[in-house]
């Protein structure tokens, strides 16, 4: 100490620590011309005594008056050391950086002015010392004085000053304190983290782009900020890096993609919005690097496709659209499992846009890479087939497209006509809603033939007879009314005449047992009126029920569309078509006489030209001779099944034995018959136990002996009707 009083006098170290400014501001004054002579006379051991008293005798005091001493007096001695103050910031700088933290927001004011006025001495020689002011300016930023945070301001714009002109500063050192300091979600600090990136970012020499991965997720944090400035600034750094990512040869878009998918389902509609936008930038930018992130990427874009905010639909949809027009290959990275999955899970969602979009992925998937798709089939068709009944006609429509595509395979074929007729017998009002829809557009996007054979084939062992008898209904309506299906109705009129027709007549028929009324449909169709009158003949008293004549009701009126216009033309020709008559005359029988469908029915037949028969033609149609001989006249003429005269000993019923197939419909009828009345049975029997239990808790009553053994009460009258006794 004896050589430091030799060095300073007593006096001026009273002053440096007393607890008026202006003292102190003049013992530092003192301290600045000795060790200014000092350093002029060269005597660095002695200016190092100086300084060290300074941080041990006042910095580190106890006392807040000693602690702002010896911070004036270290600027002090870095002013007097001029331009030989370098090689004593090792002892200089440390004990100013630790006074930032000072519990006296006095010494950490007079700490960040002491750290300029050391600043701009020393200027690029500061720069060693960087990543420790960053931190304390840091900190400093959200100090809880005005006047610590204003002068650290000052301190701030300083720092930045000399670290842009300064050419040894070192980014990678920097890049993980900023890193770190990202997550802090303190608004002062965060408007410091955004101005220093802002101002990094305009040096030419220092490389921000670079490592924005590193801190781009902390950028788009601040997007979602209570405070407008905050969010303006971060939108505006972000702006920037963006239009210098297009401008760039070489990004990393792969660490930033992970970044944008994450922030891309942000609660904060701003940060969607932003994400969605970068999103779609590095589409159109990214090329191969992106090839590895497609699934992620798909994953971030179907949930903002039905984002309430238009403004995102909109970039999302675009985005979307840019990415499907991609044709990556497998044999680049291109992962056709991940993207399926990730459609696959959004079929779920409750947004339909979203469904919608999933389900042209997959679509997409099957036609450019069938192989791959198929080979992960199995993750995905049970969530296809169960889009299936989606409440979305659309997403139906679409998913009837990705099954067609998938069932080019007759196996998926067969497997997705299986799953839709379960899906119509667990779920009736499946049916009742989309059951035309789904088949039609099936018939389209597959051949209808086949789809109908497919159908029938199943239909045809049916264990449930109840759901059997409402599919073929339903499918018997769709094929006499759906314009998508003329084709199959043309083949079955040639049913009597083409092999084509007979095997798809004959392919329909054992199902179609399942209703009277859609048997009836189909021999009229197909033009066997003749079977069709057996078959009107054939019904008794169980089958004629209310279901039997709301069907019938229906067949009536579709009689009148163009569906049957060749029908109701072939009644101009009554002898030729004797059997038609008889047909229809069998169906108006059924018919309540009070019913509209009686009264459209015969007027129909009354508009029907009188004709002659003979008395063969009469004998033979309305005979009980047996079907098998029925087509023969006594002349060795033929009737064939179309009511139509035939000379020749031809087979006219193109090798179909009508005979056998009555004795089906009689078989397969009476299957529902013994069904009907055993539910019957169920129901009687169920109703009587239940009767049987009330009746045996109602109080015990009087005998029929008793009552009729007791006195008539007088005042008990007949009524009308009621017999005495």
């Amino acid at each position: 100490m004896a050589d430091v009083f030799s060095i300073i006098p007593a006096s001026v170290l009273r002053n440096l620590s007393d607890k008026l400014y202006e003292k102190r501001k003049n013992a530092a004054l003192e301290v600045e011309g000795i060790v200014k002579q000092l350093a002029v006379a060269g005597e660095h051991d002695k200016i190092a005594v100086v300084i060290n008293l300074l941080v041990n005798e006042f910095t580190n005091s106890p006392q807040a008056n000693h602690r702002k001493g010896g911070l004036i007096g270290l600027a002090a001695a870095t002013v007097g050391l001029t331009s030989e103050a370098a090689q004593h910031l090792e002892q200089i700088v440390p004990p100013v950086l630790n006074s930032f933290s000072d519990q006296d927001s006095r010494v950490r004011y007079y700490a960040c002015e002491a750290l300029y006025n050391i600043a701009k001495v020393v200027r690029g020689d500061f720069i060693v010392f960087f990543n420790d002011i960053f931190d304390a300016l840091c900190k400093l930023s959200a100090d809880s004085d005005a006047n610590v945070q204003s002068a650290a301001h000052l301190l701030d714009r300083l720092v930045k000053d000399i670290v842009t002109e300064s050419d040894q500063f070192s980014i990678e050192e920097f890049i993980p304190l900023l890193r770190e300091r990202m997550n802090v979600l303190n608004p002062y600090v965060r408007q410091f983290l955004v101005g220093w990136i802002t101002v990094l970012d305009s040096v030419p020499d220092i490389d921000m782009l670079g490592f924005l991965p590193d801190f781009l997720d902390g950028l788009f944090n601040m997007l979602s900020d209570s405070s407008h400035e905050i969010r303006q600034q971060a939108d505006s750094a972000l702006s920037e890096f963006l239009t210098e990512i297009k401008n760039s040869p070489s990004v990393d878009y792969g660490r930033m993609a992970e970044i944008l998918v994450q922030r891309a389902a942000s609660q904060d509609e701003f940060t969607r919005l932003t994400a969605i936008t970068w999103i779609n930038e590095f589409v159109k930018l990214g090329g191969d690097q992106l090839v590895p992130y497609y699934a992620d990427i798909l994953g971030a874009i179907l949930p903002c496709i039905s984002d309430k905010e238009e403004k995102i639909r909109v970039v999302a949809r675009e985005t979307n659209e840019e990415l499907r027009a991609i044709k990556a290959d497998p044999a680049e990275g291109f992962d056709v499992g991940a993207i399926l999955s990730v459609a696959r899970r959004h079929l779920s969602t409750e947004w339909e846009a979203t469904r919608i979009e999933a389900l042209h992925w997959i679509y997409t998937l099957l036609n450019r890479h069938r192989t791959e798709v198929l080979a992960f089939l199995n993750d995905v068709f049970d969530t296809l087939l169960k889009a299936l009944s989606d409440p979305s006609d659309e997403v139906v429509l679409l998913v009837l497209e990705v099954h067609a595509c998938i069932a080019k395979d007759p196996h998926h074929f067969r497997q997705l006509v299986v799953f839709l007729v379960h899906n119509f017998r667990v779920d009736n009002s499946l049916l009742e809603r989309r059951g035309a829809l789904i088949i039609r557009r099936l018939c389209v996007l597959l051949d209808a033939e086949r789809v109908y054979r497919e159908l029938s084939t199943i239909l045809e062992g049916e264990s449930d007879l109840d759901f059997a008898s409402i599919m073929v209904q339903a499918l018997n309506l769709i094929l006499l009314t759906s314009s998508e299906l003329s084709g199959l109705r043309d083949l079955l009129k040639q049913s009597l005449v083409t092999a084509a027709g007979k095997d798809l007549f004959l392919s329909l028929y054992a199902s179609w047992c399942h209703s009277p009324m859609a048997i009836i449909s189909l021999c009229l169709l197909a033009q066997t009126y003749q079977h069709a009158s057996s078959v009107v003949q054939s019904l008794v008293e169980e089958d004629i029920n209310v279901k039997f004549l709301v069907q019938l009701d229906k067949l009536i009126h579709l009689l009148e569309t163009p569906t049957f216009a060749y029908l109701r033309l072939q009644l101009l020709e009554p002898g030729k078509y004797i059997w038609l008559l008889k047909a229809l005359y069998g169906l108006l029988m059924l018919l309540p006489q009070q019913s509209a469908s009686f009264k459209i029915l015969r007027t129909r037949l009354k508009t029907v030209p009188p004709y002659s028969f003979s008395g063969e033609q009469l004998r033979i149609a309305s005979s009980g001779i047996p079907y098998s001989l029925m087509n023969y006249t006594g002349s060795g003429s033929q009737i064939s099944e179309d009511g139509v005269m035939h000379d020749d000993l031809q087979n006219p019923h193109n090798g179909i034995n009508f005979g056998s197939r009555l004795q089906q419909f009689d078989q397969i009828q009476q299957q529902h018959r013994m069904h009907a009345k055993t539910q019957t049975q169920s129901r009687y029997s169920s109703t009587s136990s239940t009767k049987e239990v009330q009746r045996l808790e109602e109080p015990k009553r009087p005998s029929a002996a008793q009552e009729l053994s007791r006195p008539p009460s007088r005042s008990l009258r007949r009524g009308p009707g009621q017999l005495q006794l």
